[in-house]
């Protein structure tokens, strides 16, 4: 019998990859509820196609649609595509009714790890990422006790201006952020691939799925986006998981996983045409708004909730162009600085909800002043 499945942000990027798998797996999924966001005529096509059981539109404000989609009973699989904040109460909603969350809202586990670990735990939901990097590492880990990993290395293409000097990348438009040399993603993941916060989002979010330290965590430049993740153990052996740039792959194995099923749909890798592998340091004063997510994952607590809160409005005021690209950095270091202090809040929705509140209005006040 089919797997239920229910993508929440069907009509964006992850959403639209996510359906293009699904049209070569119809004999092992089946489509129950579909969430778009204000794009109502793209969803109407896509409801028209898969005819699922429900179908909801994000718009308004009004997000109780996401939660109805997430528990629906015929669903088993939720593909989590929402970008930002909205995603958290449907994650923590399906996984309290033991569904598996196929993750590619990183943002959930940002905010509210714990939360979303204890309602893991409590409902006998599951987690399995679809980031690609978190991808590669679940591949490479899958099977190894946790005792045996020693560390973990994320990729980072560096985005659009890896090689721009400081002052120009301050001055950088919007079009040439939107300019990413690698992937082709929506617009806010690539904007925050530009500033390195998706990789400070992603050091976090790889803290809470495979329960390692911050500083087993490490970030490496490797402009090519043909590997995705390094996994060291303690003998000094290190895994890799390499492959073309797509994001059907890593949709596919988090619908599939443990298990692996043919699929023809995605490039071959082919160690000729990728050619020359290279690999960089990270220079902080090149990112410094990867440089403060490090720190709000050092501090705990609702850091981590208030440095993604800040992000999300900067990087919409920027692509709104009513600030320069170098003010995103500029206005996460004041939210992240004024919240200091509370490591030990975060334990529940509503102080994570209220932290997020808070660092939305002082993100909208520090970029007014």
């Amino acid at each position: 019998m089919s797997v239920g499945v229910a993508i929440l942000g069907s009509t964006g990027s992850i959403g639209r990859s996510t359906l293009q798998v699904l049209s070569r797996q119809r004999d092992r999924f089946r489509v129950v509820a579909l969430t778009g966001h204000s794009n109502k005529d793209l969803l109407a096509q896509q409801a028209a196609e898969w005819k699922p059981a429900f179908v909801g539109l994000v718009n308004g404000g009004t997000a109780s649609c996401l939660v109805e989609a997430a528990t629906h009973p015929d669903v088993r699989i939720v593909v989590n595509g929402i970008v930002g904040a909205a995603g958290l109460e449907a994650t923590l909603a399906a996984l309290r009714a033991g569904k598996r969350v196929a993750l590619a809202n990183k943002e959930t586990l940002v905010m509210a790890g714990e939360l979303v670990a204890q309602a893991a735990r409590d409902g006998g939901g599951e987690i399995v990422p679809v980031d690609s990097e978190h991808s590669a590492v679940l591949q490479c880990v899958a099977g190894r006790r946790p005792t045996e990993l020693a560390r973990l290395i994320l990729t980072a293409s560096g985005g659009p201006f890896r090689t721009w000097g400081a002052e120009r990348v301050s001055r950088a438009t919007v079009a040439e952020a939107l300019k990413h040399p690698t992937w082709t993603m929506g617009k806010k993941i690539t904007v925050d691939s530009a500033t390195l916060v998706n990789k400070a989002l992603e050091v976090i979010e790889a803290h809470f799925l495979f329960d390692v330290e911050y500083d087993q965590v490490d970030v490496v430049i490797h402009p090519q986006s043909v590997i995705h993740g390094f996994a060291e153990f303690v003998d000094g052996s290190v895994l890799a998981q390499v492959g073309f740039p797509t994001m059907e792959l890593p949709i596919l194995y988090a619908l599939t996983y443990p298990d692996r099923v043919p699929d023809q749909g995605v490039r071959r890798f082919d160690p000729v045409a990728a050619g020359t592998l290279t690999f960089e340091a990270l220079q902080p004063e090149r990112f410094p708004a990867y440089v403060v997510g490090r720190e709000a994952a050092r501090q705990g607590g609702t850091a981590p909730a208030r440095f993604n809160a800040a992000n999300e409005v900067a990087v919409q005021l920027f692509l709104d162009e009513k600030i320069t690209f170098g003010r995103i950095a500029e206005i996460i270091e004041h939210v992240v600085g004024r919240g200091t202090g509370d490591a030990g809040r975060g334990k529940s929705l509503e102080a994570v909800l209220a932290a997020d509140a808070e660092a939305r209005r002082l993100a909208e006040e520090v970029a007014c002043s």
